[in-house]
């Protein structure tokens, strides 16, 4: 046998075994049969693009796009980077959805009510009037098969939605009189999405929905008659005192506002299981770290917009709760029978909310009322 061609083909082999054994080395580092000093090849990485419906950096909402994608980084060791886009920066704030689906950016971060043209059920997941706390629609979609049929809800788009925060229960909003009965609404022009704006048309005001960011000047310049925003953080930070005298609450039409993370079903796919994972729990933890900042911030907000910028804090008149709650309570039944898809998330929600409403009552909502 020719020596040469013997050590060549032996070269090969061996070539062939080293190369085998450093594959395995890189799936399972801690081997104790891989050579010392074997380097692991480069890990795949993944640049993605999180486009909001928020203005950039705006505190609660805009920062909590911002702690998710930097948590993502992190928790993936730079393996997937997440390029936040403020609302207008990349694609109008109302386009976010479509840009997700399309892949124009694998990542979207806004409020599932400003999709009910597409997906009529999507209101249900962002919350109802009169509907669920901060503390208990969380319960739902984790505990209560919440996120089943939210998943299943936009699945035939391509898109993948995930819990990520919670503004807690919201104020009534903003008006420049006085609401002292039901006729007060009507004719009104508020800036109010989703379900909250359809019982408002029932009676008999007229909806309006704008992006936040240009809610100041609408209402100052009487484009609308009132607004409703978020709560005390985040309408402090837009200056709402300096345009309406009255600041009414409960939010009855957002007692516990869940915000959506949106996710390009292909590009999620498209992971390995590990950063699959980790999109998935940051999403979770984002979810608890902006309920947490609501939580911690708005007391503070609302004694300074009281004590330093002369706030009127009003109370909607027991009458008018009662219309807006049994306005609602139709609104939802007929909503639930228009389409199927809505009909299924009715039904999840509406079976977790009366468990929740019975241990709430005897639970937490009893004990505040008497700390």
């Amino acid at each position: 046998m020719d020596r040469r061609k013997f050590v060549t083909t032996a070269g090969v082999a061996g070539l062939a075994g080293t190369a085998g054994l450093l594959a395995a080395c890189n799936s399972r580092p801690e081997a104790a049969d891989c050579p010392e000093g074997a380097a692991a090849a480069p890990a795949e990485t993944f640049e993605w693009k999180m486009v909001t419906t928020w203005p950039r950096d705006f505190p609660g909402l805009g920062t909590g796009a911002n702690y998710l994608a930097r948590i993502i980084g992190e928790m993936s060791g730079g393996r997937l980077t997440v390029k936040v886009y403020g609302g207008n920066e990349l694609v109008p704030p109302f386009e976010v959805f479509d840009a997700v689906q399309r892949g124009t950016a694998e990542m979207g971060h806004g409020g599932a009510y400003y999709w009910k043209g597409k997906i009529p059920a999507s209101p249900f997941f962002s919350g109802v009037p009169f509907g669920l706390t901060g503390s208990e629609i969380n319960g739902w979609f984790y505990h209560g098969g919440g996120l089943e049929v939210y998943h299943e809800a936009y699945a035939p788009f391509g898109v993948i939605p995930w819990p990520i925060g919670n503004s807690g229960t919201q104020m009534g909003g903003w008006f420049n009189k006085e609401i002292n009965s039901i006729d007060d609404l009507k004719g009104l022009k508020m800036r109010i999405p989703g379900f909250g704006g359809e019982v408002l048309m029932r009676v008999g005001g007229t909806p309006v929905n704008i992006p936040g960011a240009e809610l100041f000047t609408a209402l100052q310049g009487g484009t609308i008659d009132a607004t409703e925003w978020v709560g005390p953080m985040n309408d402090l930070a837009f200056g709402l005192f300096r345009a309406a005298k009255y600041y009414y609450y409960p939010g009855w039409h957002e007692p516990g506002t869940a915000l959506e993370g949106l996710v390009n079903k292909a590009a999620y796919d498209a992971l390995p299981a590990d950063l699959q994972a980790i999109v998935k729990y940051a999403c979770q933890a984002a979810n608890m770290d902006m309920f947490a900042d609501f939580e911690a911030r708005n007391g503070q907000a609302l004694r300074t917009l009281v004590d330093e910028h002369g706030v009127e804090l009003r109370a909607f008149p027991e009458e008018v709760l009662a219309e807006l709650r049994q306005a609602a309570a139709e609104l939802i039944e007929e909503q639930a029978a228009s389409d199927p898809v809505s009909g299924k998330v009715w039904a999840s929600l509406k079976t977790y909310m009366e468990n929740a409403r019975t241990s709430t009552a005897v639970g937490s909502q009893y004990f505040v009322n008497h700390r």
